[in-house]
């Protein structure tokens, strides 16, 4: 059997189109399914909607959060509570294109355990938005090793893969990069990412940011070896303005220096800020993990 895991917010405008979409697709395809849709606290009528469909349609199952948690934690929970030999993760705005998903299955059946989705277009984005979506996945590629380009959560796994992200014990996590680090035999199938056709993207710049930063410290400690790099730079920096100084001094040609020192100072204090500020960061993190607290809590399962 396979298990569709549909992270959902606020999809009340097209959660019926996909279901439909979805449902006849594999029906006309005969592959055995569930629809594994994870409302991670929507506050229009998604909830509803899910409800009247679970209600309906038995090939369908609802995971209800208490709160919004994030699409990271609906995922993790969409692959403990699937039941499926295989677990295809996608959107619930068809922006994944649904034949694809045959595609992937197909392939499972043929023998690879990891099917991932890469991007071939990225379909309606501001140039600044792809702009910083391919320097986020260059900059993950050079520091976990993993080719990340046109890396997206439309994945297919077998259920030995699933079972093994699910046994790691990490409070955060980062699915798109786990799931090619755990290997195994994988294939990819490119795909065209569809225009949405209602409502709008949940993501805004700012939490494309804090996503993109979240993700690089959990996976990479990239980071901290910028510090690293800066610290030595101003070294170099200080021990040749030292040199020039002292140059000056034996020559008799040293002037008060107020400038240069006031210079130094600002350098330092930067690069110390800089680096006490991505250790804060890391720490923080650590105190997310150490406190063990759910990564997401289920106030219904239908």
């Amino acid at each position: 059997m396979l298990t569709v895991v549909i992270p959902s917010y606020n999809e009340d405008k097209i959660i019926r189109k996909t279901i439909s979409v979805l449902c006849s697709l594999l029906e006309k395809e005969q592959i055995d399914y569930e629809l594994l849709f994870v409302n991670d606290g929507s506050n229009d009528n998604t909830q509803r909607i899910l409800e009247q469909e679970a209600s309906l349609n038995p090939h369908i199952h609802v995971i209800m959060f208490s709160r919004n948690f994030g699409k990271e934690s609906a995922i993790a929970a969409g692959l403990a509570l699937s039941k499926g030999e295989c677990v295809a993760v996608m959107d619930g705005d068809l922006q994944h294109p649904p034949k694809v998903l045959v595609q992937m299955y197909r392939l499972w059946e043929s023998g690879y355990e990891v099917v991932n989705g890469v991007k071939k277009t990225r379909g309606e984005e501001s140039v600044m938005h792809k702009f910083s979506s391919r320097m986020f996945y260059k900059i993950m590629t050079q520091t976990t090793g993993l080719d990340m380009s046109g890396s997206s959560d439309f994945k297919l796994l077998d259920r030995k893969v699933v079972d093994i992200l699910m046994a790691m014990p990490e409070y955060h996590s980062f699915f798109r990069a786990l799931s090619s680090w755990v290997g195994f035999n994988s294939t990819s199938v490119e795909f065209d990412v569809a225009d949405r056709e209602e409502g709008e993207s949940k993501w805004s710049t700012r939490a494309l940011i804090k996503y993109a930063v979240n993700n690089i410290l959990e996976f990479s400690s990239a980071p901290m070896q910028i510090v690293t790099v800066a610290g030595i730079v101003t070294f170099i920096i200080a021990f040749v303005v030292s040199i020039q100084t002292l140059i000056r001094y034996f020559i008799g040609a040293s002037a008060e220096g107020f400038t240069t020192v006031i210079i130094l100072m600002l350098l330092l204090g930067s690069v110390l800020m800089l680096g006490i500020g991505v250790l804060g960061l890391y720490i923080s993190k650590i105190y997310d993990e150490v406190k063990r607290r759910p990564r997401y809590i289920i106030s219904k399962y239908i």
